[in-house]
């Protein structure tokens, strides 16, 4: 917690353990958002994200400052965000060489939608490698927005409005369910993969019936598809289509050379995508708290002074719905 030199309550940083322990055994992409609170002081609600989660320098810099010491660097890290001025600069202090990616949603609304003579340039400059996964220095998989932060902040809307404490219980409790929600279902799958990506893999075995092979050595292969030569790197994983290697699951004409060498095409297929890890990421459970009056809390935390924050609160009633753009009500 950080407090003002008047002890005026700044930011507070929460990290559950259960989700700690969790970010091991998933891809190291970190999702991040801010969502203004509605209560008494206002505020913001600052929150970073994976997948199986005031706007100002200073307090989004200390943000990524306390999540780098919870969960440090992790090879291929990434994070995604719109482009808020704000977390590009904090992003490239605290992590200066973690490729930082543009949510290519707030790219469509903000420019793309609008479809105006700029809107080249405008992607030009925020660079291709921010939203398109081909020129991505790591592999994004499919995190191509930050829906997933915008999600938690929809499902906070009616807890926005209450104190602090009561918010960050009413989201501890939030993430408990779905962590015992999400371990459940991951424990009752029993494919090879995941539901989505077993479909995806079944999809490109049918696309590759008419694909013929043709070896090169144990691992090199050239493959024809409709008049058209692809070589496929068993050993690197990787087909000049470009989906091997991006999607981490054979694509149809990997999986064409898987089958004539009679191998298994789930081996081929990211960690990721397999329940185990998915169960693995959701092992820890987010444990119950006891009832505030029966905490022990130690004499030096009892002896903090905190103030509330000085806040002036906007006049009108505050709004429980964000305006929507036409593209997400047609």
């Amino acid at each position: 917690m950080v407090k003002s030199p008047k002890n005026e309550f700044m930011y507070v940083y929460i990290s559950l353990y259960a989700f700690i322990k969790g970010f091991d055994h998933c891809r190291p992409i970190v999702v991040v958002d801010g969502s203004h609170l509605k209560s008494y002081y206002t505020g913001t609600f600052v929150s970073a994200s994976t997948l199986d989660g005031a706007e100002n320098d200073a307090a989004w810099t200390w943000f990524f400052e306390q999540f780098k010491i919870v969960y440090g660097y992790r090879e291929n890290m990434y994070i995604v965000s719109d482009r808020n001025e704000c977390i590009i600069k904090s992003i490239s202090r605290v992590y200066p060489d973690v490729p930082h990616f543009a949510c290519i949603w707030h790219l469509w609304n903000n420019k793309v939608e609008k479809v105006d003579i700029r809107v080249k340039e405008y992607l030009e400059l925020a660079g291709y490698e921010k939203w398109a996964r081909l020129y991505a220095p790591v592999n994004r998989g499919w995190t191509m927005t930050s829906n997933i932060a915008e999600s938690i902040n929809a499902a906070l809307v009616s807890a926005r409005e209450l104190p602090i404490y009561d918010f960050l219980e009413e989201v501890r409790k939030m993430f408990g369910r779905w962590n015992c929600s999400n371990r459940k279902e991951a424990t009752q799958t029993h494919t090879t993969l995941g539901k989505k990506y077993q479909e995806m893999l079944t999809l490109n075995e049918a696309m590759s019936t008419r694909i013929t092979v043709v070896p090169s050595t144990a691992y090199l292969h050239t493959v024809n598809d409709g008049g058209r030569n692809y070589t496929i790197c068993l050993l690197e994983r990787k087909c000049v289509c470009g989906r091997f290697q991006v999607d981490e699951l054979p694509c149809p004409h990997a999986w064409a050379v898987l089958k004539s060498m009679l191998l298994m095409p789930e081996e081929y297929c990211s960690n990721y995508y397999k329940p185990n890890t998915v169960v693995m990421t959701y092992d820890v459970p987010v444990y119950p708290l006891p009832d505030r009056n029966n905490w022990n809390i130690p004499a030096h935390i009892a002896k903090e002074v905190v103030l509330p924050p000085k806040w002036k609160r906007p006049p009108g009633r505050p709004k429980k719905k964000r305006d929507k753009p036409l593209s997400e009500l047609m």
